[in-house]
């Protein structure tokens, strides 16, 4: 069992618990996925750049990624159907754990200046989303062999139903947000 999964049983669950005073243990939120996405506008005009994509996030998140195509033809932006334009990763189980625990005590800190992740990343429902604006913060990327430095997206799904709850929950087991 990964460290991050057994902090939650063992602390997080009991202190949420006391705090939200929930009847039932299915109502106790928890992480349900992570998805990991890097779509760029570079692709257009060159399709090989979504191979790197697909290499620096399997790479990441020790999962093969998905290709994100197209859906419509967009001819003031050259987008044609059909054609790629980044990859997603979407984790769960063991691998989520792990991963989230990499982000939070690994990648974050490494990031310049870091101050914490914005509290306004929730989405009314207890979901939080993250931007990062560099590939590189994480370990597994060589820095020599890549060619652009990319953003990430990466949404962090929980069962929660409010946006405090899914704060509380995240700030229990370690997310760093700004004060």
């Amino acid at each position: 069992m990964s460290r991050l999964k057994d902090v939650y049983k063992k602390e997080v669950v009991p202190s949420l618990v006391k705090k939200f005073n929930y009847s039932n243990v299915h109502m106790i939120p928890k992480i349900e996925k992570i998805v990991v996405n890097c779509v760029t506008k570079d692709a257009v005009s060159n399709s090989k750049v979504v191979d790197t994509i697909v290499a620096d996030l399997g790479a990441i998140t020790g999962q093969k990624p998905v290709i994100a195509r197209a859906k419509t033809s967009i001819a003031s932006f050259k987008v044609r159907e059909g054609m790629p334009l980044g990859a997603s990763v979407t984790l769960r189980g063991e691998k989520m754990y792990e991963f989230l625990d990499r982000l939070i005590s690994i990648s974050l800190p490494r990031v310049r200046d870091f101050r914490g992740v914005s509290n306004k990343g929730f989405d009314g429902k207890g979901n939080y989303t993250l931007g990062l604006k560099e590939q590189i913060i994480f370990p597994e990327i060589n820095y020599d062999k890549i060619d652009k430095i990319r953003g990430l997206g990466i949404s962090i799904v929980t069962s929660a139903k409010t946006n405090e709850e899914g704060r509380e929950l995240l700030t229990l087991i370690g997310m760093p947000f700004r004060k």
